[in-house]
């Protein structure tokens, strides 16, 4: 299944609102999906849906706070920004403590609204693709033999080759050797890099293996 776009999700109650927010969106290139309640919302929601959620804050039914609580209830990792009308400040204090990117106070400058979700589609994307590299780099980890696992603990533990070597019997060579292929599973340029990228992959040095491991 090709991957959803990054799109913007309007939940507004005001038939008017949502038809003219999506005139906007889309004039800008936005994809835009629109509902007229939190249910409906939840009801199509699909865990591929990539976007941000832009909801009112006041609604009948579940309003824009509850259902960004009930999102991140959920796991659903949607950025919220809320709308806001006269007099609702503090439902969207309440939304940001929850968690929401941002508030707009209607009525809204149109310009500052595509200004903030550009800015919340390059951070999304930007935190999607850190995300993605993390779990590229978790699934290296986990084709490490066992002594290249000991190895690289060694060098996270700031070890050099030949006290590496002692430690796992084994030739300095050998150890030149794990190193390298370590390097080039985990896509790492430099021992710096490497140590960086195995500690923000979540390595565990404990976790390494025996020293009796076979070379």
């Amino acid at each position: 299944m090709p991957e959803s776009p990054w799109t913007v999700f309007v939940v507004d109650d005001d038939a008017p609102v949502r038809d003219s927010l999506a005139f906007l969106l889309e004039a800008a290139g936005f994809p835009v999906r629109t509902f007229d309640s939190a249910e409906a919302f939840l009801d199509a929601l699909r865990p591929d849906w990539q976007g941000c959620l832009l909801t009112d804050v006041r609604m009948p039914g579940l309003s824009g706070v509850e259902l960004q609580e009930t999102l991140a209830r959920r796991g659903v990792d949607l950025p919220v920004i809320v709308m806001t009308g006269h007099g609702d400040v503090p439902l969207a204090v309440r939304a940001m403590k929850a968690g929401a990117k941002d508030f707009l106070e209607k009525p809204f400058d149109d310009a500052q609204l595509i200004e903030r979700l550009e800015q919340c589609r390059a951070e999304d994307e930007a935190r999607r693709a850190r995300q993605a590299a993390r779990a590229r780099r978790r699934e290296a980890l986990e084709r490490l033999t066992p002594r290249e696992r000991q190895v690289l603990a060694c060098l996270v533990a700031g070890k050099p080759n030949k006290i590496i070597a002692a430690e796992l019997g084994i030739s300095p060579r050998t150890v030149e050797v794990h190193r390298a292929r370590v390097l080039e599973k985990l896509g790492a340029r430099s021992l710096p890099e490497l140590v960086r990228i195995a500690l923000e992959a979540g390595f565990d040095e404990a976790g390494s293996g025996a020293v009796g491991a076979n070379t």
